[in-house]
């Protein structure tokens, strides 16, 4: 074959492809076209949104998550969207991503339930950094809220890493979320004690200056037990000033009460002493009273 019917059989053949390549160029084209300004119009929507959560103070934490999240799951519905307009099947696409989705998602069980727990904690915020908070069994200052844990730095300096799932599940008790705390300070007293003037030595202990004057400090008889009476001032402070308040109550109610003739009531129980024949001889108390 010479050089004159190669050139026309090529020719002949890129003539015959030409309708085709024009057809899938166009398609091309457009899907490119279409990818660039939905790339464009994403950015520029994410970054509307992470303005709005900026102006509305939201967390920084859960601003940067929902933003990535919403940028991510758009480009990814863009990019199927462009395949499936050049004639790429992305059905099967679609399925084989679904099925690894499953099986990802079943390898990592708990890594997904902390992963929801850190949305929740961060949508509902039930905490944030700085409080002090008391769950799964342990308590401390909130360090930082991550996407799979949070890390607690406990009174002694110590930090604790806790799972976001059981967070997010469990009893959480925040004691810096209100401004004020009450003080429940019970004493137990004897009966023969002299319950008027033990409700004066709490009431000038209440004189402390931390104690809050509204609401007003109250003093009552709390119970009254087998070998005692429970008498117990209850009173409001600062948050602040709890922990503080609290531990000067312990350290001056036991001088407090001698020095008007109290004694704080000892626990006590009842010993029966039986001789060899099962007969009941005599009982003594704990106190060393026999």
């Amino acid at each position: 074959m010479d050089l004159s019917a190669q050139t026309d059989h090529l020719l002949t053949a890129f003539m015959a492809w030409l309708p085709v390549i024009l057809q899938y160029c166009g398609k091309v084209v457009l899907a490119l076209i279409t990818l660039w300004i939905g790339w464009w119009i994403i950015n520029r929507l994410t970054g509307r949104l992470a303005a709005l959560f900026t102006a509305r103070h939201m967390d920084q934490a859960l601003e940067t998550f929902v933003v990535t999240l919403v940028n991510i799951g758009l480009k990814v519905m863009l990019v199927i969207s462009v395949a499936s307009m050049i004639g790429i099947a992305t059905t099967s696409f679609v399925a084989a991503l679904g099925a690894a989705s499953l099986a990802i998602g079943l390898s990592l069980q708990g890594s997904l339930a902390n992963f929801a727990g850190g949305v929740l904690i961060l949508l509902f915020r039930p905490f944030k950094i700085g409080d002090y908070i008391e769950a799964q069994g342990v308590q401390g200052t909130v360090d930082s809220i991550q996407i799979f844990h949070t890390v607690l730095r406990t009174g002694d300096n110590r930090t604790v890493t806790v799972p976001n799932g059981n967070l997010s599940n469990g009893i959480i008790t925040n004691q810096s979320r209100q401004a004020t705390r009450q003080i429940v300070f019970d004493v137990k007293v004897g009966y023969d004690a002299d319950l008027q003037k033990a409700k004066q030595v709490l009431a000038d202990m209440a004189k402390d200056p931390r104690v809050l004057e509204t609401p007003p400090p109250a003093i009552v008889v709390a119970g009254l037990g087998d070998t005692f009476i429970t008498v117990s001032l209850r009173c409001w402070t600062a948050n602040s000033d709890f922990w503080g308040t609290q531990f000067t109550f312990n350290e001056q109610i036991r001088d407090r009460l001698r020095a008007e003739g109290i004694d704080i009531a000892l626990p006590s129980r009842v010993v029966k002493v039986i001789d060899d024949k099962g007969d009941e001889r005599a009982t003594a108390a704990a106190r060393g009273e026999a």
